[in-house]
């Protein structure tokens, strides 16, 4: 909100566009490489699959994911949007079969005769059947536990620009939201000191609740391992290229400054647990631009699920060849394509990718109960896909930065830069500069006024004489009294 708040309409509308569509086509890069990946291992051919009861389910459509997506969009409550979410029910409905009287006699079929030991008569076995029960199941409105993240990012949003549109008679509210913000990174701050801690409790407590861990490492190690290698490929190397192609730095220097929000993320498997941590190390290491990283981040943790997205396309090919099911071109595009959709609907908590697992397959006539044959190791992939997700908020967050940066320095009036800002003044440069005059520089004498972010900010005076000694020259006069310098 504070955010927006001090971008205009334009600038914040061109970073909304620019930060959906760079993270729509980074979820989809990583279905891509999820695919090839699957492709190449295939682990189905080491996985047996084990013959359980079907558990019935319910089946949820793509179109109730990606309509609860939007509902979500406006939440009608903002009070209740920040711990419940709008998620529709599937409830089934048994309805059982009506056959009338006359019809029954009909339904009665002959199963055998058994010959009594005289032989003389055939006794026969009949059994009257009756359909099934039809299951329907029917959708209806309800919500679920979780933050509704992505409404309230749009409310925060539109209120931010207006507020910006108020100009002055906003500046209260705004500068409530500045600190409020401040004070809750300084809780994240010391509350960072407790993390590992729990890291090593909650690792632990995951491998104790494994009934045979060896029996799951030889069932399911080939799918982690395709899982992971998907996962460091993306990670790795896709989007460390696409920080480099854009922006040419140095992506390791930038990944090295939010290793600790990685981390936070191995050990929660929340994205949206990590914001705070990854929020202060964009600010802190990477000197990210505030109301860049209050937009990007939040928006990120709600649609951008790159890890996801790959767990989801590999998991639906493992299954499908544990079936020995032979997935067709179009089948395979059908996965990428749901695959995608399904990740942008599910939500930042740990382990949604199982929920919204049942739309992928689904969509390409897959069984759902074969999804209990990788919950044995998905709670540890969930860590890592984690952490693939908030690397790519974070590049995100980096990249937009970079490409946006015209537009921030024109709205915090910094665009064109001073001498002083490009390298320190030496006290012999100011004292040459008094005695000889200082160089014309870019700027007009009426814009040599810095802001109080300069490190080297120095009070200048102006002095335009009527017939000047040397026209291509200016003379200033420099404050020495009021010189900052360090020794």
């Amino acid at each position: 909100m504070s955010g927006l708040a001090s971008l205009d309409a334009k600038t914040s509308s061109r970073l909304g566009i620019l930060t959906v569509a760079y993270y729509l086509w980074t979820t989809f890069l990583a279905v891509i490489v999820g695919i090839i990946m699957v492709s190449i291992i295939h682990p189905g051919g080491a996985a047996q699959k084990e013959i359980t009861e079907q558990s019935g389910k319910p089946v949820m459509s793509s179109a109730d994911a990606l309509l609860d997506l939007i509902r979500n969009m406006f939440p009608a409550n903002l009070v209740e949007a920040t711990f419940k979410q709008y998620r529709t029910k599937t409830t089934p409905v048994i309805k059982s079969p009506k056959v009338a009287s006359e019809e029954a006699s009909s339904r009665r079929i002959l199963i055998y005769g058994v010959q009594e030991e005289n032989g003389s008569r055939v006794q026969n076995f009949a059994l009257d059947l009756t359909p099934a029960p039809e299951v329907v199941y029917k959708s209806e409105p309800g919500t679920s536990d979780g933050m509704n993240v992505l409404g309230i990012v749009i409310f925060s949003a539109t209120m931010g620009i207006m507020l910006g549109r108020m100009g002055d008679s906003g500046a209260p509210l705004v500068s409530f939201c500045q600190c409020l913000n401040e004070s809750v990174m300084k809780i994240v701050a010391l509350a960072v000191w407790y993390f590992p801690f729990g890291i090593v409790f909650l690792i632990a407590g995951k491998i104790l609740e494994m009934d045979d861990p060896k029996a799951v490492r030889k069932k399911l190690g080939f799918y982690a391992i395709t899982v992971v290698c998907g996962l460091v490929v993306h990670g790795l190397f896709i989007l460390p290229l696409l920080y480099f192609l854009i922006t040419k730095k140095n992506p390791i220097v930038f990944i090295r400054g939010v290793l600790q929000a990685l981390l936070i993320a191995l050990a929660t498997s929340s994205s949206s647990a990590t914001l705070p941590i990854t929020f202060k190390c964009l600010l802190e290491n990477n000197h990210i631009d505030r109301r860049i990283a209050r937009f990007v981040l939040p928006v990120g943790a709600t649609i951008n699920m790159d890890g996801t997205a790959l767990y989801e396309a590999v998991a639906a090919i493992f299954i499908a060849q544990v079936n020995n099911y032979e997935l067709d071109f179009g089948q395979i595009i059908t996965i990428s394509i749901t695959a995608t959709a399904a990740s942008i609907g599910a939500a930042g908590i740990p382990q949604a990718g199982l929920v919204t697992m049942v739309i992928v397959l689904t969509s390409v006539g897959l069984p759902t109960d074969d999804i209990n044959l990788i919950i044995a190791v998905d709670w540890a992939l969930d860590r890592f896909r984690t952490m693939i997700n908030v690397l790519g908020d974070a590049l995100a967050a980096g990249i937009m930065a970079h490409i946006c940066r015209k537009d921030f320095a024109r709205d915090t009036g910094t665009e064109k830069l001073l001498p002083c800002e490009t390298k320190p003044m030496s006290l012999q440069e100011i004292v040459a500069t008094q005695q000889n005059g200082c160089v014309k520089s870019v700027a007009e004498p009426s814009e040599l006024t810095l802001g109080p972010a300069c490190p080297h900010h120095v009070p200048v005076q102006v002095e335009q004489d009527e017939e000047p000694a040397i026209t291509s020259l200016d003379h200033c006069t420099i404050e020495i009294s009021e010189l900052e310098t360090n020794v």
